[in-house]
């Protein structure tokens, strides 16, 4: 009989975004339990730092920055945060942070990451995307009569969609190549939703679309390729400790924590990487997304 949970140990797994936040917690949490691991990251990342930190058995595979229309270096987006209600006052007020911009990676850099993976390690058991932008905008201002720019939308489409997308097709390809193990399988793929796909907040129609489709195409997704042995799960976190939530005063972090039931505290990369890992080993997870929010429901 087919052991029910599968050990992560020797297993290959690709981590796009897996320089920073959940995707590095989820870098490290499986180096840990003896995974190979694929770093897919922008060059001005820590992602070099980071392989050669945790040892032979991490590749950095970068993708190229992109350039904004003057030139100037990597993109950064704003991404507002309007905080309603609570007991924090300092909170009630509209916080502008600074958004590192993952590169929409194009098919043929795609294709190049995960040659680099076969190359370095010869196969692929598991992808996890973590990679993406939030961009926070009212499609059209009524008090000031301006519309959102259609390049902010499309970029979180193209980002958050269109780069999910990319990478499940090769890394599905890859997996393919897979003998099916004892209980028919070759792999899995996990994708990175948001709570926002539920209770999106003001000025996150975009974001939220995005990850709502992320939701939507996971059962579709997890019976395209069952015959092939391949699953697909999601998970949506909620608040977790990242460098982005880091940057913010204390007092908002504080607020932030408080908007969380129980525990009462923003979640750590670690615990998204432990879930990764629990998808990773138990079978039976298929065509799910989980939340990962403490039982949050975010405000409007």
């Amino acid at each position: 009989m087919a052991s029910i949970l599968r050990s992560t140990k020797g297993l290959v797994a690709v981590v796009t975004g897996g320089a920073s936040g959940l995707g590095r917690g989820t870098v490290e949490t499986l180096v840990k339990s003896g995974a190979n691991v694929a770093i897919l990251d922008l060059p001005s990342s820590r992602g070099a730092d980071i392989a050669k930190e945790l040892g032979e058995n991490v590749l950095f595979s970068p993708t190229n920055e992109q350039k904004d229309n003057v030139g100037r270096g990597r993109v950064r987006h704003v991404l507002q945060h309007w905080i309603f209600g609570g007991t924090c006052r300092e909170a009630r007020q509209c916080f502008l942070v600074e958004v590192p911009d993952h590169k929409v990676v194009s098919d043929a850099e795609v294709k190049a990451a995960f040659d680099n993976v076969k190359e370095k390690f010869g196969c692929c058991h598991a992808v996890v995307n973590c990679a993406g932008i939030a961009m926070a905008f009212k499609l059209y201002s009524i008090s000031k009569k301006k519309m959102a720019d259609p390049e902010k939308i499309q970029r979180t489409i193209d980002v958050n969609l269109m780069g999910a997308f990319n990478v499940i097709r090769h890394g599905v390809a890859l997996m393919g190549e897979n003998e099916k193990d004892e209980s028919g399988q070759r792999g899995v793929v996990i994708n990175t939703a948001s709570v926002a796909a539920f209770d999106g907040q003001t000025g996150q129609s975009a974001y939220s679309a995005t990850k709502g489709a992320i939701v939507g195409m996971t059962l579709p997704l997890a019976r395209d390729f069952a015959d092939d042995g391949i699953r697909f799960m999601a998970i949506a976190p909620g608040l977790f400790d990242t460098p982005l939530l880091s940057s913010l005063p204390e007092k908002v972090r504080t607020f932030l924590s408080q908007l969380v039931p129980n525990p009462s505290r923003m979640g750590s990369p670690e615990e998204f990487g432990a879930l990764v890992q629990h998808i990773i080993q138990n079978r039976y997870l298929n065509g799910e997304v989980i939340r990962l929010d403490g039982s949050l429901r975010m405000p409007p």
